[in-house]
């Protein structure tokens, strides 16, 4: 059996014009794979295309990547108490929109388990095999002692660990869905390790459809979601793991106890927004069926959380079901 969801309403794009062509592209950045399926009116040449997606992708890598060095949030976690770090205008709109979800969700999303993130083997740094189950965070490390009144400029208060891998990539999607706009794209479906974001319709007139990953042992069914001016991301257990002692361990961390939560084997989430949809759904598995699903009514999202003898929806996610 299959689950068909479409939005609730209808799209208003216009169609492509008849002399666009398609353009498929793919490539690798921040760990993981990118793709892209656009219809693409004349004129735009597809190296031009191929450029303003590595622009993007790189200046996301240059602000908050752990794995470059340099990085503006390597620099920021590798900063002496008291130092203070310019960040870029991309930086701070994640980091604010982290911090939102963080407020939102009483913690369940927390963009400052850089080192619980690392001791557990996700992280840029050494992983030891032999380490404890850390403590949650320290109180001294709360997102308010990172802030200053100057937008665009943070403060290391000394032991503070910035991790946003759970919502760059998100944001990245945006931010290259945007830079295609600018080159006048307007159908499109860009994907970037499973996060994903469309807008306008495919050549036949129809929503770019997504068949939803699913874990081993799911007990979801099958899903193919149509995505027009909505975006797509799933946070799951099944696939980043580290392996170690006869044990095994989700990358997703419970921000109270600093350790993995393995409840839940995935949250899907749809949002007009790739960064929004991205931080949501480890928002939701973090807080498992129950409580996720309750958070999702509260808030209207789209999105169904599944385990391996259950599946919870929330109502928006129902209503988009054919």
């Amino acid at each position: 059996m299959l689950d068909l969801l479409l939005p609730p309403e209808a799209p208003t794009c216009a169609l492509a014009p008849a002399d666009a062509h398609k353009v498929s592209l793919s490539g690798a950045t921040m760990g993981t794979g990118w793709s892209l399926q656009a219809l693409v009116p004349p004129g735009v040449d597809t190296r031009r295309i191929q450029a303003a997606l590595e622009d993007c992708f790189t200046s996301v890598i240059a602000q908050m990547s752990q794995w470059s060095a340099d990085s503006q949030l390597s620099c920021f976690n590798a900063g002496a108490p008291g130092s203070r770090h310019p960040i870029g205008p991309q930086f701070q709109h994640v980091l604010d929109c982290a911090l939102s979800i963080q407020r939102a969700s009483n913690g369940a999303f927390d963009p400052l388990l850089g080192s619980q993130s690392n001791h557990w083997g996700f992280g840029a740094g050494d992983f030891d095999e032999a380490a404890p189950s850390p403590p949650g965070r320290s109180p001294d490390v709360e997102a308010g002692a990172i802030l200053t009144d100057e937008p665009g400029i943070l403060v290391q208060p000394g032991g503070a660990a910035l991790d946003l891998s759970g919502i760059a990539k998100g944001f990245a999607v945006d931010m290259g869905v945007a830079a295609l706009e600018q080159l006048g794209i307007a159908h499109m479906l860009l994907d970037i390790g499973g996060e994903v974001k469309a807008i306008g319709l495919r050549a036949d007139a129809l929503p770019w459809w997504i068949d939803l990953a699913e874990a081993p042992g799911s007990a979801a069914r099958r899903t193919r979601i149509g995505l027009t001016g909505w975006a797509l991301a799933t946070s799951g257990h099944w696939e980043r793991r580290r392996f170690a002692q006869d044990r095994s361990w989700s990358h997703t961390l419970d921000p109270l106890t600093g350790a993995p939560v393995n409840d839940a084997l995935s949250a899907s989430v749809l949002h007009p927004g790739c960064m929004q949809a991205d931080a949501l759904a480890t928002t939701l598995i973090v807080l498992g069926m129950d409580e996720g699903i309750a958070f999702a009514d509260r808030h209207r999202l789209p999105a169904r959380i599944a385990g391996l003898g259950r599946v919870a929806e929330s109502a928006a996610w129902r209503a988009w079901k054919q």
